[in-house]
C-alpha cells in the first residue's frame, strides 16, 4: 500500500516500506501541469508502475483547502 501526505511544497511518500519525498518542482515537470492542478491519481502514477486507482481523483488544491 502506499501512503501519500500532500503539502504547499510536495508529497512525502510511503511505497513498499520506503520513505520519500516528491517535490513540488519535481511533479510539476512529471505532469506539465501546476502543483495544484495535479491530482492525487496522478502522483501515485508517478510513484506506482500500475496503480490500483480508486474512487474520484483529487485535486492537491482541494486536498489542501
Amino acid at each position: 500500500m502506499t501512503v501519500l501526505s500532500f503539502d504547499e511544497h510536495g508529497v512525502d511518500v510511503v511505497y513498499e516500506g520506503t520513505e520519500f519525498r516528491l517535490e513540488k518542482t519535481l511533479i510539476e515537470d512529471a505532469t506539465q501541469k501546476e502543483y495544484p492542478e495535479v491530482t492525487d491519481h496522478e502522483v501515485l502514477q508517478i510513484v506506482e508502475k500500475n496503480p490500483a486507482l480508486s474512487g474520484e481523483p483529487q485535486r492537491i488544491a482541494e486536498i489542501l483547502a
